[in-house]
């Protein structure tokens, strides 16, 4: 624990590669559970194969990972396709798409949380502009909490069932 504490990084992201990097750099530090609230599964962020290849490294090495993304959008995303979604039509027992109800997609935010400790958040999900954090439990269980509500409220995206997720 104190070990994580003193190898905290936090920093500010102000670009779509940036977000690319603490997107990797922050999903990297999980070992049970990640938890993403996007809007429309950025395209180059959470279809980037490093990305993906820690995901699946992830899911593949620990029994009870689970992957948990909720989606305020998913047209765009089951429109055009998405690398990640492909993932999870594969892993299906520890990659789960929700898309969130009408009522509660007044966030304007979006978040990537691992373990409930490190996490990468834009307060608007339309712009790249940030800050993640590898260690910060206090504010990504605050977030963790905030995605668990949505998250119970939400249902399957029909969508994404029909492609066998």
């Amino acid at each position: 624990m104190e070990q994580a504490e003193q190898n905290s990084k936090r920093w500010v992201i102000s670009t779509k590669e940036e977000m690319r990097k603490a997107v990797i750099d922050v999903v990297s530090t999980a070992s049970r559970k990640v938890s993403i609230f996007t809007h429309d599964l950025e395209p180059g962020i959470y279809d980037d194969p490093e990305f993906l290849e820690i995901i699946k490294r992830l899911v593949l090495s620990q029994t009870y990972a689970r992957i948990r993304v909720l989606i305020a959008d998913p047209s765009r995303a089951i429109k055009n396709g998405n690398n990640f979604v492909h993932l999870g039509r594969r892993l299906n027992t520890y990659i789960e798409f929700r898309h969130v109800r009408d009522d509660l997609r007044t966030h304007a935010e979006a978040f990537c949380i691992a373990d409930e400790t490190a996490l990468v958040y834009r307060l608007q999900a339309s712009r790249w502009e940030g800050i993640a954090d590898t260690h910060e439990p206090a504010v990504a269980k605050l977030y963790g909490k905030m995605f668990d509500e949505i998250w119970l409220a939400s249902e399957v995206e029909v969508e994404f069932r029909q492609l066998g997720i």
